[in-house]
């Protein structure tokens, strides 16, 4: 009888040790599920936070988008009441109060300003060609090309010799007509299938200044220094004289002359003021030849239909950009191309830029 109670006596504490362990191994494995759910759940909750700051910041930029539709919009119906039509430095859309960030209660803050595109050099205007390529100076080149070759030569840094101007410029123009015809300094389809990749010549309007980088005789350099004063917009447009920088007023000169026009002068003409095409084209700066400007005046403008915005946004210490591009037709403003992040990113991608959203803003820009 002593042996049967031993002997069940072991047994229970045998059962006892291994229902131990098994509960300990329960409680481990339900740790260890907590444990991971709330690593889970953490990203899951990270996740979410930046979703929805991601959104609260694009509605903010959006809501800029129509803002500056807005002043836009007010600045069309200002013009059609003075019956001028014609954009300036001085009007409601370049003012710098409406630079000013504006702060977002409790959250943080919006700022946006607008740029008129119609102050740079459009180089759709490229596309063109002489008809009759006779022999003489400068007699190939159409009075964009000869404004494009000053403005490459206005560059401080790198330098660019009137040479290269004119290969680069006459290497946009075949990158833009739709034939295989290669100009004289130019590059067309035979060039770039040599390249590694190689590619093929875009034979179209380019719908983005970063495509300057696949363009022949390019370097990163001057891309770098030429895109603040560069747009590439329907070839129509022209270039608005009230609000082109120093730098772009560089472009004028007599008919004849590949040379840009001195800084001074272009600050001078700036400063000075103009009332319209005409007051600009007699202006004392060019009094020596002013009988020899025939050919620019049509490339030259008053009025504007494109527009940059930049826009910044800060929501709880998370910030982001919207670079958008406005059209206005009328009383009717439309945005034809957005971005968000940096106007210019270093890395390309690849011969056919421009795929790129992003891209399209570099050189704010269009």
């Amino acid at each position: 009888m002593r042996c049967r109670r031993s002997n069940y006596r072991s047994a229970m504490h045998y059962q006892r040790g291994a229902a131990l362990v098994v509960a300990m191994l329960i409680f481990a494995l339900a740790a260890a599920l907590v444990v991971a759910m709330q690593s889970e759940f953490d990203r899951f909750f990270q996740r979410s936070a930046h979703l929805l700051a991601d959104e609260q910041l694009q509605a903010y930029l959006r809501a800029g988008e129509e803002l500056a539709a807005i002043v836009l919009l007010r600045d069309y119906d200002d013009d059609k009441q003075e019956r001028r039509f014609e954009e300036k430095l001085d009007e409601i859309w370049n003012r710098p109060e409406t630079r000013q960030p504006f702060p977002i209660e409790g959250v943080g803050w919006f700022q946006g300003e607008l740029e008129d595109l119609q102050g740079r050099f459009n180089l759709n205007q490229l596309v063109r060609r002489r008809e009759n390529d006779e022999p003489g100076a400068n007699n190939r080149f159409t009075p964009a090309q000869k404004q494009f070759i000053r403005l490459l030569q206005a560059l401080e840094e790198p330098a660019v010799s009137q040479q290269d101007a004119i290969a680069i410029t006459e290497s946009i123009s075949d990158w833009l007509d739709e034939d295989e015809e290669t100009s004289r300094a130019g590059a067309e389809d035979a060039y770039y299938v040599g390249r590694t990749p190689a590619y093929r010549a875009g034979n179209r309007l380019m719908s983005s200044v970063s495509e300057l980088r696949a363009v022949a005789n390019m370097t990163p350099a001057i891309y770098r220094a030429l895109s603040p004063w560069v747009t590439a917009l329907p070839g129509t447009a022209q270039l608005n004289v009230f609000t082109a920088p120093p730098m772009v007023l560089r472009t004028l000169n007599a008919d004849n002359d590949l040379s840009p026009l001195s800084m001074d002068d272009a600050i001078t003409l700036r400063e000075s003021g103009f009332e319209d095409i005409n007051g600009l084209l007699n202006h004392p700066v060019f009094s020596d030849r002013k009988d020899r400007m025939a050919e620019i005046k049509p490339t030259l403008g008053r009025n504007s239909n494109y527009f940059l915005l930049t826009a910044r946004v800060e929501v709880a210490g998370k910030q982001m950009r919207l670079y958008s591009v406005l059209e206005r037709r009328n009383r009717t403003v439309s945005a034809v191309a957005r971005a968000r992040g940096s106007p210019c990113p270093e890395a390309t991608s690849g011969p056919r830029t421009g795929e790129n959203t992003v891209e399209k803003f570099c050189a704010i820009p269009l």
